[in-house]
């Protein structure tokens, strides 16, 4: 199978990632594919019209383009509704998706009878969800770097530096969910000298980090009662936590973000997927805070989305072998040939083939019939 595989521009709040390099261009022409590349799609990470058109893609003056003649459009983030319109019935989509948190996309991947593939909800054999790792590691890393400008008094926080100086005290960080962005989380605000402590319900995790730490950081099974006191005393708390292809469960209630000091910050990894926080509302890159309860909140939905070149060569070094297979087999074959990607399956031909989406919008479920 030869598809016509379309690159539009990200349209999101500075988002300048885009979902494949040039490089990767090569590879699909090698395997007979075409390639469509919206003009300037690639400026924000700082890949040329030239670049692309050297690797053989065919550049395109506008959006309308790209998807009037592709027949998979590969994207970074979500369609928005202002995109909508472009999409034909029938069209595939591989992209991050996040449906649990956005009924109206789900709907829409529906009536339009959309086959979509969801990175984040990509899983290998062994539980490794190879799409997402690249992106939660960039976003725990920056959670940190967010927080600490966000506790800086010009911005409306307490006027506290992460790491303190000697004779004052360091801030406390909280980080809740100690998976791959709590992980990267905790590495960074050690790095910057704070106090730090992470919260995870599974033993065995906390035990890893418990070795990769060297015993420095604070680990914790939580409670709600637990979760409360360690809320209340930090100065930062960064919500982490990942449930795969399902809607982020609420663990810091209006009430714990109210017992916090004022000028105390949280930041919500968890945001495209709900959010973790009670008090949480997607934000973006043009206005990423608001003060709520006497709190900072930083609720970006798109935080790699910042550092965009990085992002986008950690991200489609993780999607391109993933993309070829899409590209050849198309959304149905290449589910079929891989349970990694049938995992990551979300619509097809009409159905939503994600329980979990399913679940949070109340939508039927269908499990997909792969066979060729």
């Amino acid at each position: 199978m030869s598809l016509v595989v379309g690159v539009p521009k990200e349209i999101k709040d500075n988002e300048n990632r885009i979902s494949v390099v040039p490089d990767g261009v090569a590879e699909l022409v090698h395997h007979g594919h075409s390639v469509l590349v919206e003009a300037g799609a690639g400026a924000g990470s700082r890949f040329s019209d030239e670049e692309y058109a050297a690797a053989g893609a065919t550049v395109v003056s506008s959006a309308d383009e790209v998807f009037a003649g592709a027949d998979l459009i590969v994207k970074v983030k979500e369609p928005i509704p202002a995109e909508y319109h472009r999409f034909r019935e029938g069209q595939q989509l591989f992209t991050y998706l996040h449906l649990a948190a956005d009924k109206q996309l789900t709907e829409f991947l529906l009536e339009r009878r959309i086959d979509s593939i969801a990175y984040e909800t990509v899983q290998t054999a062994d539980r490794r969800l190879p799409l997402l790792t690249p992106m939660s590691e960039v976003a725990g890393r920056m959670s940190v770097q967010a927080a600490a400008r966000a506790l800086e008094s010009p911005a409306g926080g307490a006027g506290i530096l992460l790491g303190g100086v000697p004779g004052t005290p360091a801030a406390k960080v909280t980080i809740i969910g100690g998976g791959v962005s709590g992980t990267e989380a905790a590495k960074i605000a050690m790095g910057m000298r704070a106090i730090v402590r992470v919260l995870d319900t599974n033993p065995v995790r906390l035990a890893y980090l418990s070795d990769v730490f060297g015993g420095q950081l604070d680990l914790v099974v939580p409670n709600r009662a637990v979760t409360a006191a360690y809320v209340a005393e930090s100065d930062v708390v960064i919500g982490a936590v990942l449930v795969p292809g399902a809607k982020a469960p609420k663990l810091v209630s209006r009430e714990m973000i109210a017992s916090m000091r004022p000028g105390s910050v949280v930041v919500d990894i968890a945001i495209d997927q709900g959010g973790c926080f009670e008090t949480s509302r997607a934000t973006t890159h043009s206005n990423p805070t608001y003060v709520e309860e006497g709190v900072v909140h930083y609720c970006v939905a798109n935080i790699p989305g910042a550092v965009a070149r990085t992002s986008t060569l950690a991200l489609t070094n993780a999607t391109l072998r993933y993309l070829v297979t899409v590209a050849g087999r198309g959304v149905r074959g290449a589910a079929a040939a891989d349970p990694a990607l049938a995992l990551g399956l979300s619509t097809l031909d009409g159905s939503l083939c994600n329980l979990a989406v399913a679940e949070a919008h109340g939508l039927p479920f269908h499990d997909a019939e792969l066979a060729h």
